[in-house]
């Protein structure tokens, strides 16, 4: 589980996200590579989440930006603004807070937040969950988790 690592060449970890990644720019997913999975591991999801929601000084509660689900295991990443034809064969999308599907940048309507891309390694291929919330993916993934890693970036308006 320690070994697990992902980066993005469009920031460090604990730095802030650019402004094309947001809603005040292009509204594109960074590029993310990952590295160190489990031999185990069958599939991969990403949450990318913001606990700071709607105010860093008084957070309410957790806004999901980004769901997806059985990434394949032998993936290294995803490319800069990659959208649902350009996902890995077999990636699933999930809902995000918007209630749509795909990538929503940072747009924090005050304070500085912190937005958590968290990968974890699966020891199964879920089934077709129907675009699931957060939640719902959270619950499949229960007792299958065999492996996880994160990136968190900043992001101020």
């Amino acid at each position: 589980m320690k070994n697990m690592k992902m980066i993005s060449a469009a920031f460090e970890a604990g730095s802030h996200i650019p402004k094309a990644h947001t809603c005040d720019g292009s509204n594109i997913s960074p590029q993310l590579s990952w590295s160190g999975l489990p031999v185990q591991t069958k599939s991969l999801v990403l949450i990318v989440d913001d606990p700071d929601a709607p105010d860093p000084a008084a957070p309410q509660r957790t806004w999901v930006h980004w769901v997806l689900y059985n990434i394949p295991a032998q993936s290294l990443g995803l490319d800069e603004g990659v959208v649902l034809h350009n996902l890995p064969s077999g990636t699933r999308q999930g809902t995000n807070d918007w209630q749509r599907t795909g990538y929503g940048g940072p747009c924090p309507p005050i304070g500085c937040h912190r937005y958590f891309h968290k990968l974890y390694a699966l020891d199964i291929i879920l089934p077709d969950l129907k675009n699931p919330g957060k939640a719902q993916l959270e619950k499949a993934m229960q007792g299958h988790i065999i492996g996880q890693a994160e990136l968190i970036g900043l992001y101020q308006r």
